[in-house]
């Protein structure tokens, strides 16, 4: 059997298993449905487990205290979380020992302090794989972990972001300081202010990712490394658009104070670009650090310089 035919019968076998029951979250290891997020959440408590959500438009939040629990769509891209959150900060607000979210849609997401993120990390792992945000004031937002590791893959962000009203800008995705943060194979796209990667975790990889800002409206940089980071941002596709609220570089490094190394922080193998019709001259990275970076292998099209030490 080919993979799309069997990838769509095992679809249609979710969906029909969940038509059967009324309650569209389901423990996965014991069966269980429940008509509330939240209550399929406490089912797990200090264990883990696994939640499987069927299809369809919630709006719905949930707070993780504890455990690890797996939020899993029983088909990717089907199951959306729609503006409600709790505590006044996320639709999932996580505070357990890990999570992974995987397939699920986030969307519409507003607090009233401006930085409302369809993931609240407070502490723990977190895996987010197969995953949309979009048209929310933040993607995914966290505080500090020093132990803490964090991996986005396969995952889109769109129509995020906000640096306004005098209040603490927001971005699409903004990680406190944590131990690790890795994205790859990932999507940033048509921002709202602010920048698309805010990270001041101890280590990255950023790799294998699309940054296209030709859509985006007062943006700021495509990533920023506000106190330094080492590890590598690498094979990433970056386009910068018009309308920026700071267009001065599309990378920055320590630009809010030197607080943690970046020495040996690999820069390589990246495409850059401003989008056509716009005629700028900007940096690609821009570096507050005094560390030695390894920059290497980078395609910059015009109106691009490779490097500067600020």
């Amino acid at each position: 059997m080919k993979k799309t035919a069997l990838f769509v019968l095992t679809a249609l076998c979710a969906v029909a298993a969940f038509a059967r029951s009324p309650a569209p979250f389901r423990n996965g290891e014991t069966g269980r449905g429940y008509a509330s997020l939240q209550k399929a959440v406490d089912g797990i408590g200090s264990g883990e487990g696994t939640i499987i959500i069927a299809p369809g438009t919630y709006r719905q939040c949930a707070i993780q205290k504890a455990g690890v629990i797996a939020f899993r769509a029983a088909v990717p891209g089907q199951t959306i979380f729609d503006g409600a959150t709790c505590e006044g900060k996320a639709a999932l607000v996580l505070r357990g020992r890990a999570a992974r979210i995987d397939g699920v849609v986030f969307q519409n997401m507003r607090v009233p302090d401006a930085n409302g993120p369809g993931i609240r990390l407070e502490k723990g792992d977190l895996t987010v794989t197969r995953a949309i945000f979009r048209n929310s004031q933040q993607g995914i937002l966290t505080a500090d972990d020093k132990a803490g590791e964090i991996r986005i893959t396969q995952s889109t962000f769109s129509g995020l972001g906000r640096c306004d009203r005098g209040l603490s800008c927001a971005h699409s995705v903004y990680i406190g300081g944590y131990g690790s943060l890795t994205v790859t194979n990932s999507r940033f796209e048509r921002g709202n202010g602010g920048h698309y990667i805010k990270s001041s975790a101890r280590q990255v990889s950023i790799t294998d990712n699309a940054f296209d800002d030709t859509r985006g409206r007062k943006t700021r940089y495509m990533i920023d490394l506000p106190n330094g980071a080492t590890g590598k941002i690498a094979r990433n596709m970056f386009v910068q658009g018009a309308s920026k609220e700071n267009d001065s570089a599309f990378i920055t490094v320590a630009a809010e104070g030197w607080t943690q190394s970046s020495a040996g922080l690999a820069i390589n193998a990246n495409e850059a670009s401003i989008a056509h019709g716009v005629n700028r001259q900007t940096i690609f990275p821009a570096d507050w650090s005094g560390d030695r970076l390894a920059l290497g292998g980078n395609r910059l099209g015009r109106g691009l310089k490779p490097f500067q030490r600020r």
